[in-house]
Order: structure tokens, then sequence, then C-alpha cells
């Protein structure tokens, strides 16, 4: 009995063994006939195309500023041609009549709300007539109304840059006398410029198929900048031109100014965007009809799909209307030899910096 048990235990050991080696057998079987081949991506039949135009770059907008009110000018510190931040002083009115007509009326109000708290309190205890209420209360109202607008003209005795600009040209200078309203300056808006361009018929009449702008300052030829559409005025002019309009916001490494020339250019769409296109050896014939592989990076599988194909293309590509979609992955090279369902190893790109393997 024992020699027998031992000879059971050995020879189930045995067969474990078979098992095990038969197992690995196998799957290196299948790892060594997996096929490797090349997978491409489907891509959208559209495609770019540019043309471009001289422009040129203008302010986005240049404005006269005026003072509010009246009076002889004190200060102008501010030349032409001059960058001006934000909040910066341009010009002061004499404030000297404003503060007075101020301090009148901050001592009126004073007297006024006095009364008005004096009146509310007895209105309170009933001493008072709603009628002698209502006036105290509206004239509490008009003295503030009058307290506040004499604060404001005190305030606009300071004429300040509403943004970040230049000041092209200066109508008065120190000691002159202004009235209110009358422009002091025009200021040059630098947040932004706009360039504008002439572009023909043919252009106007695609304007759905417009997919980005930039252009690049002749000073700088090789930093392209992004430009957004604005308008583009729907009337030519003498030329049967149309003028387009662009908003140019420039980094701030860039030191752009209004007048400079410009190239823009325009890219567009060409072509059917239901159309897609795949290189030629990625089709194959199955009795007669027009196939490709498609494949799953998820399971590494192959399925067949009919397509519906077009014209080759010069570049080696062919135009298919039907069964694919954009994005998806097909193989490209050695079809013919695969199968439905057929597991397969894609084929690793070309390293830039290993260029043939050799490393």
């Amino acid at each position: 009995m024992r020699t027998s048990a031992k000879g059971f235990l050995t020879t189930g050991l045995l067969m474990a063994i078979i098992l095990f080696f038969s197992a690995c057998q196998e799957k290196k079987t299948e790892q060594v006939t997996m096929q490797t081949v090349k997978i491409d991506t489907v891509m959208q039949g559209q495609q770019v195309q540019s043309v471009q135009y001289p422009g040129k770059i203008k302010p986005a907008t240049e404005v006269n500023l005026a003072f509010r009110v009246a009076g002889p000018i004190l200060r102008f510190p501010v030349q032409e041609g001059q960058f001006v931040k934000k909040g910066q002083l341009i010009s002061q009115i004499d404030p000297r009549d404003y503060k007075i007509q101020l301090a009148a009326s901050q001592a009126k109000y004073d007297q006024v709300k006095a009364q008005a708290d004096r009146v509310k309190e007895l209105y309170k205890r009933n001493s008072v007539t709603p009628n002698d209420y209502d006036k105290a209360i509206s004239g509490l109202k008009q003295i503030t109304a009058k307290l506040n607008a004499d604060r404001n003209a005190l305030k606009d005795t300071r004429l300040v840059a509403p943004f970040d600009g230049y000041v092209q040209k200066k109508f008065y200078d120190n000691h002159e006398t202004v009235d209110a309203g009358y422009p002091i300056v025009s200021f040059l808006n630098t947040s932004h410029f706009e360039v504008d361009a002439d572009i023909p018929a043919t252009d106007y009449i695609r304007q759905n198929q417009f997919a980005g702008f930039s252009c690049t300052v002749d000073v700088y030829p090789n930093q392209p900048i992004p430009l957004k559409l604005l308008e583009i005025v729907p009337k030519s002019n003498m030329n049967q031109l149309y003028q387009a309009r662009f908003r140019l916001e420039p980094p701030k490494d860039l030191h752009v100014a209004a007048g400079m020339n410009v190239n823009i250019t325009i890219n567009y769409l060409t072509g059917n965007q239901d159309l897609v296109f795949v290189p030629v050896t990625a089709v194959f014939d199955r009795n007669g009809k027009s196939m490709v592989w498609i494949y799953s990076p998820k399971t590494n599988q192959i399925e067949p799909r009919e397509v519906t194909t077009q014209s080759v293309r010069s570049n080696g590509t062919m135009e298919i209307s039907s069964g694919l979609k954009a994005g998806e992955l097909i193989v490209t090279a050695g079809v013919h030899s695969l199968k439905e369902g057929q597991k397969v190893k894609p084929l690793a790109p070309v390293s830039k910096t290993n260029v043939g393997g050799l490393l």
C-alpha cells in the first residue's frame, strides 16, 4: 500500500508538471503568433488652408477727454506722446471756487440736518404736525443732493486717465480757462489694438469656413499673434474689396504700436466635413466590397468593416464617404494576411532620437 500511494503521488506530480509546461508553451505560442501591424487614426476630411493680406495696426479707441466742470487749468503735467496709466492725473482745474462752494453746502447741510433731527424727535412725540415733518424731510433731501453735487464738482476738477494709453494731442495748456465738456486731450487706448484688412469677394462669401486668424508684425516676423474677427463690412469699397476688422492683443513682451504694418493670415476649412481619409494601403477588397480592419485597443482584436470609397488624393490617401468616423483606429499595412477577430500588436512608433532602432 505504501508503494502504491507513493506511485500515485509521483504520477500526479508528473502530470501537473506536464500540464504546467504545456500551458506555458501554449501561451508562448500565442505570443509568438500575435502579428504586429501598423495602426493609424482616421483623419477628418476637411483640411485647413490659409490666405494672407497686408494690414495696419490702429488704436482700438481714440477718445477726447474733457472736464465736467469749467474753470482755469491749474495743472497739465502730461505731454503729447506720453504714456499714462489708468487713474493717473492728466489735468486739473483750479479747485478754489469749488472748495468754497462745498464748504458752504456742508455748513447748510449741518444746519438743516440738525433741524430735521429735532423735528423727527418731536414728530415721534406727536408735538409737530405731519406737514412740518414732511417739510423738514424734504429740506434735508434737497440739501443732501446739493452737498453731493458740490462734492462731485470738486472731484471733477481732476481729470484722470480712464484706461492705460497715450496722450495723442493737447488742445489746451496751463492757465487757460476751459468750459465743461470741451475736449482738452485726445487719448489713445492701448489695452488692445485693431487691425484692418481688405479681402476680396471670394473670401467674403466663405466666412462660414473661417477657422482662425493671426498676424505677424513686420518688426517681429517670426512671432504670430492671434487675432479675433470683429466684423466684415457687408459693403465693398471702390476697389471691390470688403474691410475686415480684427482685435489684436499683443503679448506684453512685444512692443507693438499703432501704425505698424502686419501680415494677416486667415485660415479656412476646405472639403466636405462628412468625408474622412485613410491611407490607400488600409483598404482591401472582399467579395467586391471595399473593407478596412478596425482595431480595438481594449481587446487588441481586429474586425472588418465595409466602407464607401471616393477619389484617391495625390498624397496617397483615399477619401471615405461612409463607414468610418474620424478618430477611429485602423490597420494600414499588411491587411491581406489578417483574419477576423485576430489579435494583433500595434507597431511601436519610430523614436526621433533612435532612428533605425540602433540603440
